[in-house]
């Protein structure tokens, strides 16, 4: 295998790691909007799912969906510490990238 052989592999392992975050970051997102709506009593569960995964997009990493639900959480006076949701939110990541992994 030479150089360009390599690089072109690296590239295309890089290109489908980032594609298996990026389903996985969703899939967490949904789950984690699915039971935010839950303790928050939304009826329209799905509508509150799109903005959970809508949230992820305002700057990278987690910090912004964590605020979501946090904010939304306090306005609601739902009773669930930092701990508790950023838990939830690892609990359910590997859930997901298990799900996106084994089909």
């Amino acid at each position: 295998m030479d150089m360009k052989d390599r690089e072109k592999a690296f590239e295309n392992k890089f290109a489908h790691d980032a594609e298996l975050k990026f389903k996985a970051e969703s899939r967490r997102n949904s789950m984690l909007g699915q039971w935010a709506a839950e303790l928050l009593g939304k009826e329209d569960v799905d509508a509150y799912v799109k903005e959970v995964i809508a949230s992820d997009f305002e700057e990278a990493g987690d910090d912004d969906v964590f605020r979501k639900i946090r904010g939304d959480f306090d306005a609601a006076g739902v009773a669930q510490s930092d701990d508790d949701i950023r838990n939830k939110m690892l609990d359910l990541m590997d859930l997901a990238v298990d799900e996106v992994q084994n089909g």
